[in-house]
C-alpha cells in the first residue's frame, strides 16, 4: 500500500488592527486593492478586519516554518503601510462584532444573507492544517480514527480567552462561537468516501450547501485537494506554536497509516464522548483533565497530551524529521499556551490594551522585520 505523501499546507486567519486604540480596524479591501497581485496568499475573511494567508505546499515542518515568516512578514508590512498592526489570537480581546464591516464580495454577503445574525457574529480566527493524503479509502478511515486526538490538540492552541471584553472563563471562546453555525463540531463517522459523496451531493441537490466548502467539520475531507483538512484549532499566537501543531497532524496521519499498513488501527469512539473532551479542552485548555476512553477514567490533560507525543508518535518522529517541533508541545504544556499569557497580562495589569500589546509582539516573534 502506497504511502500518502504527507504534504502540510496551512492557512492562518489574522486581526488587523489599530495600534493607537488597539481595536480592529476594517482595511483588507485596501489591502488587496493596492496588492491585487497578492490574491491567493493573502486573502480576504468574513470580516474586512480579518485577512487570511495559505502557505505553499509543504513536506516537512521547517518549511512550514519558512512559509509562515514570510507570510507573516508580508502581512505586518502591508498593513504597515497605513500604520496599522497585526496580531493572531482565536478572539479579539475587547472589540465588538457588532461594529465590524462584512467584506463586500459576493462569497461574503452571501454568507451574511444565510446565517444572517450568526456571520456577522463569526468574528473568530483559527489555523486549518491540510495533510495530503491520495487513497480516499484511507482519508475518510483517518478522520474517523484522528477525531480521538482533536481534544488533545486544540488544548495546545487556545488563543481566545476573551470576547467583548469580558474574561469569559474559558480558554477557546472561539470554538463556542463557531458552535452556532451548521455543519460544525466533531464529524460523524463515515464508513468510505463514497458515503461523503452521498452526503455532500445530497446537501447540493436540497440547496443545503452550494459546494462541500460549506461543510466546517473539526476535521474534514478536502473536496477539492487530496487532503484531510483539521479545522479544531484556534490560530495560533506564535509561529513557533503554529508549526508545532502542524507536526504533530502531520505525525498523526504517517501513523495512522502505519497501523493500517501493518492491518491495524485505532478504535473509533463515540463523537458524543470526544465532545466531552473538546469542551474540557475548550474551558480548561492544558490545566483540564481530558478522558481516557480506553480506561474510562480521567488523567491531567498534560499527562495525556505527553503520553500521545511519547508513546503513540515517537516512533514516526525521526522518520519525519519533526521531533523537535512537536516536541516544541511540551513548551507550551509547561508555560502555558497564548490563552494563558493572556490572562496573566490581564491579572497582572488589568488592561486589555496591555493583551493587545503583547499579542502584537508575539504575533511577531521570530518575524524579521
Amino acid at each position: 500500500m502506497k504511502a500518502p505523501s504527507l504534504t502540510i499546507g496551512v492557512e492562518e486567519e489574522y486581526q488587523i488592527i489599530d495600534p493607537e486604540s488597539r481595536e480592529l480596524r476594517s482595511y483588507i479591501t485596501e489591502i488587496l486593492k493596492e496588492d491585487s497581485v497578492l490574491l491567493g496568499e493573502v486573502k480576504p475573511e468574513l470580516h474586512q478586519s480579518m485577512v487570511e494567508v495559505g502557505t505553499r505546499v509543504c513536506h516537512r515542518p521547517s518549511e512550514v516554518r519558512e512559509e509562515l515568516v514570510r507570510l507573516r512578514r508580508l502581512v505586518m508590512n502591508l498593513a504597515a503601510k497605513q500604520g496599522l498592526k497585526v496580531l493572531a489570537a482565536g478572539s479579539h480581546p475587547f472589540s465588538s462584532w457588532l461594529e465590524q464591516k462584512i467584506t463586500p464580495l459576493d462569497r461574503y454577503l452571501g454568507v451574511k444573507e444565510d446565517l444572517a445574525e450568526l456571520a456577522q457574529r463569526l468574528l473568530i480566527f483559527g489555523t486549518h492544517v491540510h495533510i495530503g493524503i491520495e487513497d480516499r479509502e484511507f482519508l475518510i478511515d483517518a478522520m474517523n480514527v484522528s477525531r480521538y486526538l482533536l481534544p488533545h490538540v486544540l488544548l495546545l492552541s487556545t488563543s481566545s480567552p476573551f470576547w467583548m471584553g469580558r474574561q469569559t472563563g474559558l480558554k477557546s471562546y472561539r470554538s463556542i462561537v463557531f458552535r452556532d453555525f451548521p455543519r460544525t463540531g466533531v464529524p460523524p463517522t463515515l464508513h468510505s468516501w463514497s458515503e461523503f459523496e452521498d452526503l455532500v451531493n445530497t446537501m447540493v441537490k436540497t440547496n443545503c450547501i452550494p459546494n462541500a466548502s460549506k461543510i466546517w467539520w473539526d476535521v474534514r475531507p478536502s473536496w477539492s485537494y487530496p487532503t484531510l483538512e483539521f479545522r479544531v484549532c484556534d490560530v495560533c499566537t506564535r509561529v513557533d506554536e503554529a508549526v508545532c501543531i502542524a507536526a504533530i497532524f502531520q505525525a498523526i496521519i504517517f501513523k495512522l497509516w502505519k497501523l493500517r499498513r501493518d492491518n491495524l488501527t485505532f478504535r473509533v469512539y463515540p463523537t458524543a464522548l470526544i465532545e466531552e473532551n473538546k469542551w474540557r479542552a475548550i474551558r480548561y485548555g492544558v490545566d483540564g483533565r481530558l478522558i481516557d476512553f480506553g480506561k474510562s477514567e480521567e488523567f491531567p490533560a498534560r499527562a495525556l497530551v505527553r503520553e500521545m507525543i511519547e508513546w503513540f508518535l515517537d516512533d514516526v518522529l525521526d522518520e519525519l524529521g519533526s521531533r523537535k517541533e512537536v516536541e516544541y508541545a511540551f513548551r507550551i504544556l509547561e508555560e502555558g499556551t497564548s490563552a494563558d499569557r493572556q490572562l496573566a497580562t490581564f491579572r497582572r495589569t488589568g488592561d486589555m490594551r496591555a493583551v493587545v500589546d503583547q499579542l502584537v509582539s508575539e504575533t511577531a516573534e521570530g518575524v524579521p522585520a
